[in-house]
């Protein structure tokens, strides 16, 4: 049996070596057969294949039978990566978040910690990053969403609110970018959050925690966005932060959005 490289490289991903891959792979046509019989059919060498199909007994991909000749009976591939899968994403979620420990405690340690961003993809990866960063508090003012970004955005905030993340967003209900339009409301209208929705300018702000924030803006073409304009900054300045937090909780707060707009208003 052959398969993709991708396909074999996805077992390698989940901690086979060469010959451990070519005995599964061999074995999930098999089923259940004899060392004699899996070498035979995979070409892994009969001098290496005990110890290759031990292995994957001890890795869970395998299971053996006690008897003359032992025989390996092939564990479902459903189960086998669905176990891996977990204990990747696990793994990898452990790793993050140990890492970003190291890595938020180093920023603000940076003699300039302001950097800018250009594109469209850095941007919104960057946004999300911010996101998944969130531990109190998360304010979104969001006059300027890209195609696809409120999509994009909806299982982040979806996450942060599990987290018990208290989150201000203020949007326009909808924007157009590249001629494109964005319905953003139609999109993020139905989030259980503290939302808002409003004609602001073609500006996106992020401030998390009132400890970081991103702000981007862009040049325009009527009403329409130039995303290929867009540039943002990034910043962990204490005293930046603070202002721009309080300008955000002055105009939450003012009357001019809760009563001229009432019916954009949600939450």
């Amino acid at each position: 049996m052959t398969l993709s490289r991708e396909s074999m490289e996805a077992l390698k991903l989940m901690g086979l070596t060469d010959y451990e891959t070519k005995a599964y792979v061999g074995l999930t046509s098999l089923i259940s057969a004899n060392a004699t019989e899996i070498s035979l059919t995979t070409n892994v060498p009969r001098s290496k294949v005990y110890q290759v199909l031990k292995s994957l007994v001890e890795k869970g991909f395998v299971e053996m039978s006690r008897g003359k000749p032992l025989k390996f009976t092939v564990i479902p591939p459903h189960e086998v990566f669905k176990k891996s899968r977990d204990h990747i994403r696990n793994t990898m979620e452990q790793a993050e978040a140990e890492l970003n420990v190291v890595y938020e405690s180093q920023i603000p340690k940076v003699p300039a910690p302001i950097w800018l961003l250009h594109g469209q993809e850095k941007l919104v990866n960057k946004e999300l990053e911010i996101i998944s960063r969130a531990e109190e508090s998360l304010f979104i003012m969001g006059g300027l969403m890209f195609p696809k970004e409120p999509d994009m955005l909806k299982p982040a905030l979806n996450k942060s609110m599990q987290k018990g993340v208290n989150i201000r967003m203020l949007t326009a209900p909808s924007c157009r970018v590249d001629d494109v339009e964005v319905p953003t409301k139609e999109i993020l209208g139905d989030l259980p959050l503290k939302i808002k929705f409003f004609p602001v300018p073609f500006i996106k702000l992020i401030v998390r925690d009132k400890k970081e924030m991103l702000i981007a803006f862009c040049k325009l073409s009527g009403n329409n966005a130039l995303s290929e304009t867009t540039i943002a900054i990034w910043n962990q300045y204490q005293e930046f932060v603070d202002t721009i937090s309080g300008i955000y909780d002055f105009i939450w707060n003012t009357d001019f959005f809760n009563q001229d707009f009432q019916p954009f208003l949600k939450g």
